[in-house]
């Protein structure tokens, strides 16, 4: 099929609430060298996303300005010097922008194929939080076989995927939600155990289940008062890894845990990082996560589907933090 001049897409506008969230036309992207273009059935709604739309997060100078980091769909069209793909592959990507929309390009590095047995919806619930957490969990974190990890928001789309990744790395798992409902999916999911944090005090409980030993790993999504409390829970050598903060990042602690307990404290952001670095994270996830999920140990958890039309509810949704795993936008069918 040719590719039309123009496509649907979601435009946040000069920014605000959920409601800024309309489908619009625009041109469909032009493809830079090393860009792959794809016809996009399905993309993943991320937290990145709401607060580039509420005008907190900008976008950096060479991304696309429009909103959605993660696609799946076919390729229709490559880029000069592209020459690892091929038209018509079924494939999902880490984008860098422009993923609300019916065409998305995306550099060739950061695209990976559909796993064996995945549906497309499946596949783009992948790249945003697969990538985040093989750097921040596996590689700066060094999760090993043997580690007792504590997850922060257990029931999120990272929580969930950080659940099954140190569960298949041989990890003891144990995470905090915010009901019981969420506990169950966390248990569900693998994790050995779910403290509920506005019933439990999550340091009281993780120190009971440890036997005061604390944990080796953290992931952190929360900061804020969150930040001493993490320090406090790590055994010797821990480390703490902080990938977003829903609570302020400027924080008052007591840092001599660090200096007695030979703690880590370490953390970072995708969007920043440069194709290169993106690349080697998508080889990576290709050799040792990948077979994984054709082999159905691990799976992504799909929580609700919309059209880009109801982009304003997906927000809303994802703002009032009541979903468990991936809320996904249904672009065309597949």
């Amino acid at each position: 099929m040719p590719i039309p001049a123009t496509m649907r897409y979601v435009d946040h506008g000069n920014g605000g609430g959920p409601e800024v969230l309309k489908v619009a036309t625009r041109e469909v992207p032009e493809l830079g060298a090393g860009e792959v273009l794809i016809e996009v059935v399905a993309a993943g709604v991320n937290r990145p996303d709401c607060i580039q739309r509420s005008g907190r997060y900008p976008p950096p100078a060479d991304a696309s300005p429009h909103l959605g980091l993660e696609v799946a769909g076919r390729i229709v069209a490559l880029g000069q010097g592209v020459t690892e793909w091929k038209i018509g592959e079924a494939v999902c990507a880490l984008a860098n922008g422009g993923g609300y929309a019916e065409y998305a390009a995306a550099p060739s590095g950061q695209v990976l194929p559909v796993p064996v047995g995945l549906t497309m919806l499946q596949a783009a619930a992948l790249p945003e939080t697969y990538f985040t957490v093989w750097a921040n969990l596996v590689e700066r974190g060094r999760l090993a076989a043997g580690d007792t990890v504590l997850i922060h928001g257990g029931s999120s789309g990272i929580g969930i995927t950080a659940i099954q990744i140190a569960k298949a790395w041989g990890a003891t798992v144990i995470c905090t939600v915010g009901n019981a409902q969420k506990a169950a999916a966390c248990l569900a999911m693998g994790a050995d155990a779910a403290i509920d944090y506005r019933q439990q005090d999550f340091v009281a409980q993780t120190l009971k289940i440890t036997g005061s030993r604390g944990v080796n790993l953290i992931l952190d999504m929360v900061g804020g008062t969150y930040v001493e409390k993490n320090l406090k829970l790590l055994a010797l050598d821990g480390r703490l890894v902080q990938i977003a903060f829903l609570q302020p990042s400027k924080v008052e602690i007591d840092l001599m845990p660090i200096m007695t307990k030979r703690l880590t404290v370490t953390g970072s952001t995708m969007r920043p990082r440069s194709a290169a670095n993106k690349a080697d994270l998508a080889a990576a996830l290709r050799s040792h996560v990948w077979p994984l999920l054709e082999q159905g140990r691990l799976l992504p958890s799909i929580f609700k589907v919309f059209a880009l039309e109801q982009a304003a509810e997906a927000h809303a949704l994802m703002e009032s933090s009541e979903h468990i795993g991936k809320i996904m936008f249904s672009v065309q069918p597949d």
